[in-house]
């Protein structure tokens, strides 16, 4: 049985409030070889005071103090002095299962060509009650454009891949596959859910710390699917918080987010357009998607010419209803931001891009040199 240690990495900033019940949910775990690194990005709230009073004495738990410069530059800093042959994350106002190491790593113990799985999650309301139990594929879009077999190649009874948990999870699987492909289209895993080893970190390298604010989560899966197999165990190993003000998913953090979608997928399909196993349609409508996505974004932020220009964009890649109303809406007076926000609220699988697992028909390819967005 695997003695490895394995590194958590837990960004924070002016959780204080919170960060307990995350170092606690590691503490707590059935695998007894870790250690917590704790980033404080420049918090201004007493959580020095409380990580030194509940942890001082506890030697795995350590905390490391910067100035602030992001999620991205704080999981960096814990990536660079992490010790452990597996480095798993874990936000600080998110909160593990115990079994949760113990059961990854004994998959990638089964599976050691896999070099990273993550799982599903339970969504927590404010009041700490389940208000989802199965929220990863609720929660990211991209999972509705693809099945099962599109995603995954391999499939292992949780029984076979670790015995020891296996009563507690029966008729659950362990999925192996390579979805760099479909992962152009949108993100499929989770960060606070992810283990990998440090030989497949160590070829991803970091995040990126271009990407402020928000979205540099998807960047950095991506470039991780890219580099070989991964799997995903269809358990929910998280207890994933929502419905906080300041979560950099919430609405005031969208713009962020879209853009850094945008200049997540140009570089890579145009870097790896030859390896890419998808139809030239689903990815014109991958990008169009990206800039329609910013374009209303932008446009409820009131930056009404930089949305116009991202959704003529959008309408170069593909025809879309949407895409058009919200041009027109551009020119409008300020009144029209109601009507707006209605539009923002209509389903997001309104675009629903046919895909395939082969490559598609050789229509019209794909170059993106010429587009715009280098200002993003």
């Amino acid at each position: 049985m695997s003695q490895e240690l394995v590194s958590v990495i837990i960004p924070t900033w002016n959780r204080a409030f919170c960060i307990s019940r995350a170092i606690d949910s590691v503490t707590a775990q059935t695998y007894p070889h870790w250690e917590a690194i704790i980033v404080d990005d420049g918090s201004t709230d007493d959580t020095a005071r409380v990580l030194a009073e509940r942890y001082g004495s506890d030697r795995r738990v350590r905390y490391e103090y910067q100035e602030n410069a992001g999620v991205s530059a704080a999981r960096n800093r814990g990536i660079a002095i992490a010790e452990g042959n597996y480095v798993a994350f874990l936000d600080s106002d998110d909160a593990w299962e115990p079994w949760k190491l113990e059961l990854q790593v004994r998959c990638l113990e089964y599976c050691p060509d896999v070099g990273m799985v993550w799982t599903d999650m339970a969504a927590i309301g404010p009041d700490g009650g389940v208000v989802n139990p199965r929220y990863l594929k609720t929660m990211y879009l991209a999972y509705r454009r693809f099945g099962e077999k599109d995603l995954f190649t391999k499939s292992y009874p949780l029984s076979e891949c670790v015995p020891q948990l296996g009563e507690l999870f029966p008729g659950h699987r362990f999925l192996v596959g390579d979805i760099f492909s479909p992962m152009i289209t949108g993100n499929l895993v989770h960060t606070s859910t992810v283990l990998l080893t440090r030989e497949r970190l160590k070829r991803v390298v970091g995040f990126n710390e271009e990407l402020k604010v928000s979205g540099e989560d998807f960047d950095f899966h991506l470039r991780t699917c890219r580099e070989g197999l991964v799997g995903f165990v269809d358990v929910a190993s998280i207890r994933y918080q929502i419905g906080r003000p300041g979560q950099l998913t919430s609405r005031p953090y969208r713009v962020h987010m879209s853009r850094n979608f945008l200049n997540t997928i140009l570089p890579a399909i145009e870097r790896d357009r030859q390896r890419i196993r998808l139809p030239q349609r689903t990815l014109r409508a991958t990008v169009a998607y990206g800039h329609r996505w910013y374009g209303e974004q932008l446009l409820l932020a009131q930056s009404r010419a930089e949305a116009r220009r991202h959704l003529r964009e959008s309408l170069r890649w593909q025809w879309s209803l949407r895409a058009l109303g919200l041009y027109a809406l551009s020119w409008l007076p300020g009144g029209s931001i109601r009507i707006l926000r209605w539009i923002a609220h209509l389903p997001a699988r309104l675009w629903k891009p046919r895909t395939s697992a082969n490559p598609g028909a050789p229509d019209t390819p794909v170059r993106l040199a010429c587009k715009s967005g280098s200002d993003h």
